[in-house]
C-alpha cells in the first residue's frame, strides 16, 4: 500500500519540464508545454483545413464548416444575433483547447487541466470576458445597475458571484479530470493491462469531453446573463 501510495504521489505532482535561464532559472512545468504542444496542433489544424476555401467544398472545408457552423449556431441561440459573432471565436477556441486538453492523457501524457493553475487561468479568462462584457455593452452605470438585479437586496450576493463563478468553472474542471487522472493511475498500478482501457474511454475521452462542453456551456450562460 505504501508503495502505490509512494508512486500515486509521484504522479500527481506537478512536474517541472525545463527551466529557462534567465533571472536564476524560470522553471517551465509539463502542463505549460503540453499546452505549447496542443496550440500547436491546433494552429496546423486551422490553417490545414481553412486552406484553399472555395464555394465547391471539399472534405477538409466541409469539417471545418461543420465544427464552425455548430459554434455559431449553438452561441446564436444562447447570445442572440446582436453578440453571438463577437463571442464564438473565443468559445469555440476554448472548447478546441480543453477538448484536446482533457483527452491528451490517451497519448501517455499528463492533460494539462489537472494543473490547477491552468483550470485557474482558463476561470480567471472567463471571469474578466463576463464581466468585461457587462461593462463594455451596459457601461459603467448600467453595469453595476445588474448587480441590483432582478431586486436591490441581492445585490451583495451579485457582487459576491465575481468570484464565486470563476471559482466554480475552475474548480469544476480541475475536480472532474483530476479524479479521473487518480482513478486511472491507480487502474494502471493494479491492473496494468486490460482493465484500463474500457475506463480510458470513459475518463479520457467521454468525461473529458463532457467537462469541455460544461466549461463552455457555463461560461456562455454567464455571459447571457450579463448581456441581458
Amino acid at each position: 500500500m505504501e508503495e502505490i501510495k509512494a508512486e500515486l504521489n509521484a504522479q500527481l505532482q506537478n512536474k517541472i519540464a525545463f527551466d529557462i535561464p534567465l533571472f536564476g532559472g524560470i522553471p517551465v512545468p509539463q502542463s505549460t508545454v503540453i499546452t505549447w504542444v496542443i496550440i500547436a496542433i491546433l494552429t496546423v489544424l486551422a490553417i490545414w483545413l481553412t486552406h484553399g476555401l472555395n464555394r465547391k467544398p471539399g472534405r477538409r472545408q466541409i469539417v471545418a464548416e461543420i465544427f464552425v457552423g455548430f459554434i455559431n449556431g449553438f452561441c446564436k441561440n444562447t447570445l442572440g444575433e446582436k453578440y453571438w459573432r463577437t463571442f464564438a471565436p473565443y468559445l469555440g477556441t476554448i472548447g478546441l483547447y480543453l477538448g484536446l486538453a482533457n483527452i491528451s492523457g490517451l497519448f501517455g501524457v499528463t492533460p494539462p487541466t489537472k494543473d490547477l493553475n491552468v483550470t485557474a487561468g482558463l476561470a480567471i479568462m472567463s471571469a474578466i470576458l463576463i464581466y468585461g462584457a457587462q461593462f463594455r455593452y451596459h457601461g459603467l452605470g448600467g453595469g453595476l445597475k445588474k448587480f441590483g438585479q432582478p431586486v436591490a437586496i441581492v445585490a451583495p450576493l451579485n457582487v459576491m458571484e465575481i468570484g464565486i463563478r470563476p471559482l466554480s468553472l475552475c474548480m469544476r474542471l480541475f475536480g472532474n479530470i483530476f479524479a479521473g487522472f487518480v482513478i486511472m493511475e491507480l487502474l494502471k498500478m493494479l491492473m496494468p493491462v486490460v482493465l484500463p482501457i474500457p475506463f480510458s474511454l470513459y475518463f479520457d475521452v467521454f468525461d473529458g469531453m463532457l467537462q469541455a462542453i460544461v466549461f463552455v456551456f457555463l461560461t456562455t450562460l454567464f455571459l447571457s446573463e450579463s448581456l441581458d
